[in-house]
C-alpha cells in the first residue's frame, strides 16, 4: 500500500531517552487501566497486554507492581486524558496525547512546546481528520497471505496486511485490537510482537528538511520531558 515501516516505526515508537520518562509513563498507564477495568490481571486482558508492553521494555516489576498496589488500596491520582492537536516545523502535523491530574497545567507546558518552536497549537480534530485511529501489529515473517487467511478465518475486520523487510504488518480498526490480537495468538501462539498497539497512523507524510530537523528536534525533545505527555503521533518525515 505505499507504507514504509521505518519511517512509520519512527512514529509508533515515540519514547522518552529517560528511565524516569519511561517508568512515569507505564505507571500512569497501568494505574488508570487498573482502575478502569479491575486490579487482577485474569479479568484485564488490557491491563495484561499493558504489564507484558512494560515488561518487554524493562520496566522494573517495583513499578508496575506499585501502580496496582495503589488502585488495590484505593490510593493514588485521578488521572484523566487529554490530546491536543497543532501544527510543528515545516508544517508537520502534531497529536500529543497527555495523562493529567492537572488540565491546567498540562495545556500551559503542551502549549509552551508549541509556542517555543515557533509552532501553532489547533483546536480539538483540527489535524486529527488526516490520521488513521487503528491497531497496527509487526512481527517476523514472510507470508501475508497466511496471516490474511488465519484473520479471515477469525472474521477479524482487517485494513490492510503486508509484507515489508522481513515483517509482516497487520492494520485494523482500533476498535478490533484485541480480536485481531486473539486472532494472530490463537493462529501461531509463540508470536513474538515487535509492534502491538493501538495509534494514529498520518495518512500522508510531510518531508523535514534543513533547518526545520533541528526544530523539530527540539520540538520533540521538549514534548517528550512534560511528565504528562505520554504519547506523540506526527506525520514528519524525518529521513526525507
Amino acid at each position: 500500500m505505499g507504507r514504509t515501516f521505518e519511517n512509520r516505526k519512527h512514529a509508533m515508537l515515540k519514547r522518552s531517552g529517560t528511565l524516569a520518562k519511561l517508568y512515569s509513563k507505564y505507571s500512569k498507564e497501568i494505574y488508570v487501566c487498573a482502575k478502569q477495568g479491575g486490579h487482577e490481571i485474569d479479568g484485564n486482558p488490557a491491563l495484561k497486554r499493558l504489564i507484558d508492553k512494560a515488561k518487554k521494555e524493562q520496566v522494573a516489576s517495583h513499578v508496575i507492581e506499585n501502580a496496582i498496589k495503589k488502585v488495590r488500596d484505593g490510593a493514588g491520582e485521578d488521572y484523566s486524558p487529554a490530546r491536543y492537536e497543532g501544527y510543528g516545523p515545516g508544517s508537520t502535523m502534531f497529536i500529543v496525547d497527555c495523562l493529567t491530574d492537572n488540565p491546567t497545567r498540562t495545556i500551559a507546558e503542551v502549549r509552551n512546546c508549541f509556542t517555543k518552536c515557533q509552532c501553532k497549537i489547533g483546536a480539538p480534530g483540527s489535524v486529527a481528520h488526516m490520521f488513521d485511529h487503528q491497531a497496527i501489529f509487526a512481527f517476523a515473517g514472510d507470508d501475508d497471505e497466511e496471516v490474511l487467511e488465519a484473520l479471515m478465518m477469525a472474521d477479524v475486520d482487517v485494513t490492510d496486511v503486508a509484507v515489508e523487510g522481513g515483517m509482516v504488518q497487520v492494520f485494523a480498526p482500533h476498535t478490533e485490537f484485541f480480536k485481531t490480537r486473539t486472532a494472530l495468538t490463537d493462529w501461531k501462539s509463540d508470536l513474538e510482537f515487535e509492534v502491538d498497539e493501538i495509534t494514529f497512523e498520518p495518512q500522508t507524510t510531510t518531508p523535514v528538511t534543513g533547518d526545520d530537523v533541528a526544530t523539530f528536534d527540539k520540538f520533540m525533545t521538549m514534548l517528550n520531558d512534560c511528565d504528562d505527555v505520554q504519547e506523540i503521533y506526527h506525520n514528519g518525515d524525518v529521513s526525507s
